[in-house]
């Protein structure tokens, strides 16, 4: 079996279609063969993840999803598990390869029979073989009662190609989906599982090729590409030996409103700890001494207007602007002044929400920015509302981008980057739940201004800051355990991660 964890390439279903297609035309594969492999992928993912079961529970649709169940449960009656086949859907509807693979089960004595509410899951493992990636819209009674009752019944459950109920393509639920505990995903990974809901539901993801060549996998373009930190890391700045602060950049974090402060400081020093040579902090006067005792380093700053901001933007060669912002006169004058410079920006939080409600006139055109929104931040700059966000991440990220013509960055599980129409959308495969903790949003900012001071193109400094962020919290966790995790403990762990390039001086 070709196998092996997540792939950097995903693709959207039709893709993922055509790569199945021209595996059968062009690889001499059968489709009852490919489906013959993906039984047998989700029966040996069974036994090595869970062990041998007294028995398995595989949930089929009419679908061929199903016959990749019929396959798994075949294999698992030869190696004399008790196996229970519940079957749902039309089987008018069911290709000849599924009617085949379910015949197997027929010869093999296996129990097959419809769906009932009151089946027994007290034991075993289930298999969900449901829906496809070809799930579209809404769920029939039928199949949410089936869901609802693998969910409820506590056994390990492993998912074959995609938890049934998930769109692959988008990351996102209408109704309700499997929860899974183990993926197993066929010919190339699909880029829903990755955003939205698909990490909650999809547990751990093992991609499985079904031995189609490489050669016929290529003859597609990715729609998402999964981002590696190492492979960023390649791309940070060459330190040389006889650097000075100033070649390092300039970061200015504007931001502190009354009663935020702390969050315009949270940026402000996670750009420091990331290596920028002079850090400053703009903000209102009565943060800057708790700004100067809990990190010295940085140039703190007390501005009343717009007007006590204009000469001090001469310096910075980068600007960090939102965190701890707010919607008052005082921070509208903040982000007037700092979208009248020059310089490349990272831009945040009430920020966005300023640019949002149209408050400040932005000149997109030959604008160098980056904008960071999670999706509440996001529907307002679209229009939208936040569900319309979250049913298809990706299509508001690509708006998003068409309309400010900046870097964009949606937060959330499997955060999305968009800077460019042409390429892949990135993904973020790092983070955890931790992370949902006020402050985190503020370090990000800073770190990813930090990374453009130091040099870095705004595109490249926003995949390395996103991963270096969300890889942090994943070592951090690990460290320090999942609960009571704040937006400052992630800082000691940047240097461990940045210190893994090769480029940095030993």
């Amino acid at each position: 079996m070709s196998h092996y964890l997540i792939q950097q390439a995903l693709f959207d279903a039709k893709t993922v279609g055509e790569l199945d297609r021209l595996a059968c035309e062009k690889g001499n594969i059968s489709p009852f063969e490919l489906m013959r492999r993906a039984g047998d992928g989700v029966f040996a993912e069974l036994l090595e993840n869970f062990g041998r079961p007294d028995c398995i529970h595989v949930f089929c649709g009419a679908g061929n999803n199903g016959g990749d169940g019929y396959i798994t449960a075949s294999l698992a009656a030869h190696e004399k598990i008790s196996v229970r086949i519940y079957e749902l859907g039309n089987p008018e509807r069911m290709s000849e390869e599924a009617k085949q693979a379910r015949q197997q089960c027929v010869d093999a004595n296996i129990s097959c029979g419809p769906f009932d509410v009151g089946c027994n899951l007290s034991e075993g493992v289930i298999v969900d073989c449901l829906i496809g990636t070809g799930f579209i819209g809404t769920l029939s009674d039928e199949f949410s009662v089936a869901i609802e009752c693998i969910n409820s019944s506590l056994l390990p459950v492993i998912a074959a190609d995609i938890p049934s109920g998930l769109d692959s393509d988008t990351g996102a639920v209408q109704d309700v989906a499997v929860k899974a505990d183990l993926t197993v995903t066929f010919v190339a990974p699909k880029q829903g599982l990755f955003t939205g809901r698909g990490p909650a539901l999809c547990g751990d993801i093992i991609y499985d090729s079904l031995e189609i060549s490489t050669d016929i996998l290529n003859q597609r373009e990715p729609s998402a590409e999964l981002m590696s930190v190492d492979d960023l890391l390649e791309y940070f700045p060459e330190t040389e030996a006889d650097v000075h602060k100033s070649q390092r950049g300039h970061c200015m974090v504007i931001g502190g409103d009354h009663g935020t402060g702390g969050a315009s400081l949270l940026a402000a020093q996670s750009c420091l700890h990331l290596g920028a040579g002079l850090t400053s902090h703009a903000t209102r006067p009565e943060h800057v001494s708790a700004s100067l005792v809990r990190q010295p380093e940085i140039m703190a700053c007390g501005v009343v207007s717009g007007q006590e901001l204009e000469p001090l933007l001469d310096r910075p060669t980068v600007l960090v602007i939102g965190p701890g912002l707010g919607r008052s006169s005082w921070s509208e004058q903040m982000l007037q002044k700092a979208m009248s410079m020059d310089v490349p920006m990272v831009v945040d939080a009430d920020a966005l929400n300023i640019i949002a409600e149209g408050r400040v006139v932005t000149d997109v055109a030959n604008r160098s920015w980056v904008m960071t929104p999670h999706s509440g931040e996001a529907a307002r700059l679209l229009g939208v509302s936040v569900a319309e966000v979250e049913m298809d991440r990706f299509a508001a990220v690509r708006q998003l981008q068409q309309k400010y013509n900046a870097v964009i960055l949606l937060k959330g599980a499997g955060t999305l980057i968009c800077g460019d129409q042409t390429r892949p959308i990135q993904v973020c495969p790092y983070g955890n739940p931790a992370m949902a903790t006020a402050g985190m949003g503020d370090i990000l900012s800073g770190v990813i201004g930090a990374l453009i001071a130091q040099g870095m193109d705004v595109q490249t400094a926003t995949e390395l800051g996103c991963c270096i962020h969300s890889k942090a919290a994943d070592v951090a966790v690990d460290e320090l355990g999942h609960r009571g995790l704040v937006a400052s403990d992630l800082m000691p762990f940047f240097r461990e991660i940045l210190n893994q390039s090769a480029f940095l001086p030993e």
